[in-house]
């Protein structure tokens, strides 16, 4: 943890200077909350306006300046990792190896993911609320005060992604292989149900979708921002692409030959190293492990699959996809560890059923006789 908070520093820095000699939404953030006329309370809303308010006391009322303000939000940015190393570690026993280097390391030191959570933003937020969330559920007894914190967090930043994971933690709940009471599962159907109607106009209206056709109006609206985020110069137009396709692109791409700029260089090797272990799920038996899998596994799958769908059909350009994308590669990579997992148990089980020794046939003294 002291080598990736050092890692993290790293990229911190990197962030600043390019920040400093090309456009960021940092400045933004940083600009705002000294010209906002209302006091802090009136500026607080979700999303962008959100940001404004966190910062809004540190920058306002204690003076900080823009290079102390990224910091801080670096080092929220770095707890969201140290939340993952742990729940990682928690419910993956084996050491599982990519050409001999662990992979959990591997994960928790690729770069994409610390250049997009070292600055001043939502990417660091979300990622941090993202984090306690998940650090949470691994242990629900225990950290129900992360669960609500960490969702807390990720509605104030981005309210379709907290209504996504609610959405994927009740799936979970409902079919992991946990023996789970009754009225375990009904207070978690009906609290989350509460939860989603309570917010359902406000997620909504954040999404800038119709209530009465929600599909309609996302494809329409789909189909606009891909148009217009096509237009830049890193932009692809996949309005017309197939599900697939946009999955594809959303998860593994840039690959070398459409990278935007050095940073899409370097992470045209991350999806690279993401569609390697991608393989690695056809080589076992996956279907069989993920219908046997617990509610994290479940969990993580449908917040993978839920938010990549949101973002995959409207995030046309490849900047801002390398950008969203970190919000759910972590999801995958523990589905990925996971399965390593479960090959891991089969083949140990399956040695030591061999190595059983085999029952011979029982040899009887004369002097004793048997009976039925």
């Amino acid at each position: 943890m002291q080598k990736l908070f050092w890692y993290h520093v790293l990229f911190f820095l990197i962030y600043y200077i390019f920040a400093l000699y090309s456009p960021s939404d940092s400045k933004g953030y940083f600009s705002r909350p000294q010209v906002a006329l209302d006091g802090w309370l009136e500026i607080y809303d979700t999303g962008t306006p959100f940001i404004d308010f966190l910062g809004y006391p540190f920058i306002v009322k204690f003076g900080f300046s823009y290079e102390m303000m990224m910091l801080l939000f670096s080092w929220l940015g770095y707890w969201g990792f140290v939340y993952f190393y742990i729940f990682f570690k928690e419910n993956v026993k084996h050491k599982h190896t990519f050409y001999g280097k662990d992979l959990i390391t591997i994960f928790i030191f690729l770069p994409n993911m610390h250049y997009w959570t070292a600055s001043l933003g939502k990417g660091s937020i979300i990622f941090w609320g993202l984090a306690l969330t998940t650090y949470g559920i691994s242990n629900i007894s225990k950290r129900k005060f992360s669960i609500f914190l960490g969702m807390l967090i990720v509605y104030q930043v981005r309210p379709h992604v907290f209504f996504v994971m609610l959405g994927a933690i009740l799936v979970g709940f409902f079919t992991g292989r946990q023996k789970v009471p009754f009225y375990q599962k009904m207070i978690v159907l009906l609290a989350g149900t509460a939860t989603l109607i309570l917010m359902y106009d406000k997620i909504l209206a954040f999404a800038n979708l119709d209530g009465d056709n929600v599909f309609e109006s996302f494809d329409a609206l789909s189909s606009h921002r891909a148009q217009e985020l096509a237009k830049s110069n890193s932009g692809i137009d996949i309005s017309n692409y197939p599900l697939i396709f946009k999955f594809f692109t959303f998860w593994y791409r840039p690959l070398f030959i459409d990278s935007p700029g050095p940073v899409g260089l370097l992470v045209s090797f991350e999806n690279m190293f993401y569609l390697a272990l991608t393989v690695r799920l056809f080589k076992g038996r996956f279907l069989g492990f993920f219908a046997k899998s617990d509610a994290l596994v479940k969990t993580s799958a449908v917040m993978f699959l839920g938010i990549s769908f949101a973002l995959s059909g409207t995030l046309s350009n490849l900047g801002i996809i390398i950008r969203q994308k970190s919000m759910v590669m972590y999801y995958f990579l523990f589905i990925i560890l996971a399965f390593l997992e479960y090959k891991k148990v089969l083949q140990e089980n399956k040695k030591n059923s061999e190595a059983a020794p085999v029952d011979t046939e029982l040899e009887v003294p004369n002097n004793i006789q048997l009976t039925q």
